[in-house]
């Protein structure tokens, strides 16, 4: 420092701490990113819901999308009826979503033709633990030990009640819940009593004529039976529920129609029992989120009655896949795996259409226990009866609802309602 005066030195460092100042000033205003931030990742989503099934998981979605700023989930829902031609559609020609609802009764036919990916090493990548789901639904959703969809729900077959119709009756019970007698005896009681105590344009048991319904309910009650619920034989080559246990379930089935405990021709049951024309309803669990919108029904719901040996109540799945694709990078795979992880661990909002949760801690959270209703046919996930895996199943209950149909029109028996069935579905199976 020699030869500058002592002012000069002063300047000099005070000019130096400015300079500093400055660019720490500069760098808070305008920070360096160490590197450029994550494009945001976009899900595809197909669902095939109607109604209220439809607002719930709308919602659910926009909740995921608020919670999450790298990955944003786009909902597409269709009909029903033409989602599973449109999504394998989809699938061969190279443009399928990245993530997809599938029910876990027409899973057999996506894995086997490879429509679905194996999600065995995805799920590692994000901590997804399949022990936290219903075993019994897990079971559906497993084909050779893998897991091809992450389960979403149960939905299970229940009987509703209109409390009003029944207290009429004297078939209530202290705590709102139906007074049933054991056995075929007792179920068939219980309608009968109802009948002779309600107004006669009151159906004792609403179900519809044709469609699935009676099938629904003759799967349960065949379940029901020890020894019964056999559908194939051991390697799934022939059908053979034309047995004894099989026509004793759907023997009582057409009994009902017969003695017109369940009135004839009923095109819509959920909106019979829905306008308070019916004391009774057997129907699917996603009837719960609609009927309680009703302020002027007063109704219950419980498990389906055991009317055999054991509990059984038919029931499907809703379950998150992901299709096979040629192109889908792993950063998309895992932002779909998060996605499907995220929504079964919030079932409970699922739940408000009626579902009961895949995940079984759920159902003992205050969420889900502040639901009505929900709680009290929540134990039915645990005896449920899927149908079997097979890739032809759903149109091979077609060619079943078709002879019920049939049965309950008077054009033939019980027994010769098994018996064509069984016949036209061993001829399919050997195509």
């Amino acid at each position: 420092m020699r030869g500058l005066s002592f002012r000069t030195i002063i300047l000099t460092v005070i000019g130096a701490s400015l300079a500093l100042t400055g660019c720490s000033q500069n760098n808070n205003k305008e920070p360096v990113s160490a590197e450029a931030k994550a494009p945001v990742i976009q899900l595809n989503y197909w669902t095939p819901f109607s109604g209220g099934d439809n607002l719930f998981m709308t919602e659910m979605v926009d909740q995921f999308n608020q919670e999450h700023d790298d990955i944003q989930v786009v909902q597409m829902n269709s009909r029903l009826d033409d989602y599973y031609s449109r999504l394998r559609t989809a699938i061969l020609s190279g443009n399928a979503p990245d993530v997809a609802i599938i029910h876990a009764s027409s899973l057999p036919q996506f894995v086997q033709n490879d429509y679905v990916e194996d999600l065995s090493e995805p799920a590692k990548e994000v901590g997804l633990d399949w022990n936290v789901y219903n075993q019994s639904v897990m079971k559906a959703a497993l084909f050779q030990g893998k897991p091809y969809a992450v389960p979403l729900d149960t939905h299970v077959l229940v009987m509703y009640y209109n409390k009003t119709f029944l207290e009429q009756a004297g078939v209530l019970d202290d705590q709102g819940k139906p007074v049933i007698e054991g056995g075929e005896t007792g179920f068939t009681k219980f309608l009968t009593t109802i009948k002779q105590a309600v107004p006669s344009d009151i159906a004792p048991l609403a179900q519809p004529s044709t469609r699935i319904d009676s099938v629904w309910l003759w799967w349960s009650l065949y379940n029901q039976i020890q020894g019964g619920g056999k559908f194939y034989n051991e390697d799934s080559t022939k059908a053979v529920f034309n047995n004894p246990a099989a026509l004793k379930a759907l023997s009582y089935v057409e009994g009902l129609y017969k003695s017109k405990l369940i009135p004839p021709n009923i095109p819509d049951a959920f909106k019979l029992f829905n306008e308070g024309k019916a004391a009774v309803l057997i129907s699917g669990v996603w009837a719960t989120g609609a009927l309680e919108k009703n302020e002027q029904l007063n109704f219950g719901v419980v498990p389906l009655p055991t009317i055999y040996d054991k509990p059984a109540a038919w029931a499907d799945s809703h379950t998150l896949a992901v299709p096979a694709q040629h192109e889908m990078t792993p950063e998309k795979r895992e932002a779909a795996m998060i996605f499907m992880k995220w929504l079964a661990e919030h079932g409970a909002k699922w739940a408000e259409a009626g579902h009961v949760p895949s995940v079984s801690a759920i159902l003992d959270t205050g969420a889900f226990k502040a639901l009505d209703y929900r709680s009290d046919y929540a134990e039915a996930a645990n005896a449920v009866a899927f149908w079997p895996k097979h890739t032809k199943q759903h149109s091979l209950i077609e060619v079943i609802i078709r002879q019920f149909e049939r049965m309950i029109y008077g054009q033939q028996t019980p027994e010769q309602a098994l018996q064509a069935s069984e016949a036209q579905i061993n001829l399919e199976l050997s195509k």
